[in-house]
């Protein structure tokens, strides 16, 4: 048994998921098709594809995840067995409009949110709520271009209205973009595609299209704050960045300075989320690069006056780069100027396992941007072995989560960092963003389906999800 820390009265303990990796029921009630509805299987080493539209013959883990949309109160009674003070989800934007461009919202699809936030309550479960969480409706893809399209902006503010005034007395916890800075990595379609809705042509410059994005979605972000206040003046809105931290390959000054540029490029999204301006590199960037952007006078008004409540964040790993010999510039481009980090072991996927990385991460943030925090997103993606008796021993899962939560509970109980609560990731088999896959679980609860859809998705608990009851029972003291 590890000593950890206690965590501060009324710290919200849970877990984290996203509408479209385990609701299911993609066409259920009038539900409009989605962007994660046209991304195919994909498996580890193998990415996933985009067809143009559903297609017969092809794989589509989306469309089922791991039925939620039918069981969510089996697994409410689940999350409250563990202690869960919080649920951190999303709204699929298309059951609330399903092409999102219409005027009027489907009342089947507010009614299933109604109904499930309801539920959670019941259990004294608090929901945490995204707004845009890799389901842009596929139709503003193809018929506007997503966010290239300045008219973006209206479409995704009248939804957030629209579930603001409809929720305003259930859900408290919101957050605008998930994982807004992914698509630093510009080079790669897909976090282009789930961030933004950008699908774009190889004579396109795609850099320049990324930043032009991410402003459409600042001053969309904003403008939702700023109405959800209006709304009700209790809400609190945050960002949500995916944290994870570049460190220099050695004390070289080359490869310090790449690294400050690297978390520059990374992490100005939130100066702009919490301070409310761009930092002052990125416009002589864009002036050295030729950009061409739409950004008025305007939208910087409106950036300075819709700053968020809180900095919601994921954290799974770190990276590291190193500098080029005779460049002055520090152009890093994200994922080409990553290297191996030799002091840390990875996973099956790849990821650099790193908890002192989230205890760094936490300070910087704290530092720089100095706001409260929300850690919505930590986990560990494994290949499981059920037994047969049905139990799953996956000691591997608690390691990780012991070490991470424990540098979280130091980076507030010695730092100072203020932190709101923790959401682990995929509280819950689901399918997995970036392959598709089934298999990659990160759940404390097993579903037993396979990358298919096989299997009768029936739940089981591991042995993390006693583990993670102790957690939550000891308020983070018996680690």
């Amino acid at each position: 048994m590890t000593k950890g820390y206690k965590m501060p009265k009324g710290f919200l303990w849970g877990g984290a998921v996203a509408a479209h990796q385990l609701e299911g029921g993609w066409e259920a009630d009038g539900k409009g098709v989605s962007i994660a509805d046209v991304m195919t299987a994909g498996r580890n080493g193998v990415p996933r594809k985009v067809t143009d539209g559903v297609k017969d013959g092809e794989i589509y883990p989306n469309h089922w995840g791991n039925d939620f949309y039918h069981r969510y109160p089996e697994d409410d009674k689940l999350f409250a067995e563990m202690g869960f003070k919080c649920f951190r989800t999303s709204i699929a934007w298309t059951r609330i409009f399903p092409n999102g461009d219409e005027v009027e919202p489907n009342e089947a699809g507010l009614k299933f949110y109604d109904d499930m936030f309801d539920d959670l309550l019941s259990h004294g479960i608090q929901p945490v709520v995204t707004l845009s969480h890799f389901e842009i409706p596929y139709h503003l893809v193809k018929e506007y271009g997503g966010f290239s399209n300045r008219k973006m902006i209206d479409f995704f503010l009248h939804f957030a209205k629209t579930v603001f005034e409809r929720y305003q007395d259930k859900v408290k916890y919101w957050m605008t973009f998930n994982e807004i800075n992914n698509q630093t990595a510009w080079s790669d379609p897909h976090p282009l595609l789930q961030n933004s809705g950008l699908q774009l042509n190889d004579d396109d410059n795609w850099e320049q299209a990324m930043y032009q994005a991410a402003h459409y979605e600042l001053v969309a972000s904003a403008l939702a704050v700023q109405a959800g206040h209006a709304i009700n003046p209790d809400f609190q809105i945050g960002c949500m960045v995916a944290m994870c931290p570049i460190y220099p390959l050695t004390a070289k000054p080359q490869d310090i300075m790449m690294a400050e540029r690297a978390m520059q490029k990374r992490y100005w999204y939130g100066d702009v989320h919490c301070l409310g301006e761009y930092p002052k590199w990125l416009p002589k960037y864009f002036d050295r690069k030729g950009f061409d952007m739409d950004i008025t006078a305007a939208d910087l008004a409106t950036l300075k006056a819709g700053t968020v409540d809180y900095v919601g964040f994921s954290y799974y790993m770190s990276f590291v780069t190193k500098g080029r010999d005779g460049d002055s510039d520090y152009d890093f481009k994200e994922p080409e100027d990553f290297v191996e980090n030799p002091y840390v072991e990875k996973s099956d996927w790849g990821w650099q396992i790193d908890p002192t990385g989230l205890r760094y991460a936490m300070n910087w943030m704290q530092d720089r941007w100095h706001l409260p925090q929300f850690i919505v997103e930590n986990g560990f993606g494994a290949y499981d072995k059920r037994e047969a008796d049905g139990s799953v021993h996956d000691d591997y899962r608690i390691s990780y989560f012991r070490d991470h939560i424990l540098a979280m509970e130091q980076a507030v109980a010695l730092d100072g960092v203020d932190l709101i609560g923790y959401t682990p990731w995929g509280c819950i088999d689901l399918v997995s963003a970036s392959t598709g896959e089934m298999a990659k679980r990160y759940g404390f609860i097993y579903v037993d389906a396979d990358d298919n859809g096989q299997g009768s998705f029936d739940r089981s608990k591991k042995d993390s999800f006693d583990w993670y009851q102790q957690v939550i029972t000891s308020d983070g003291e018996d680690l």
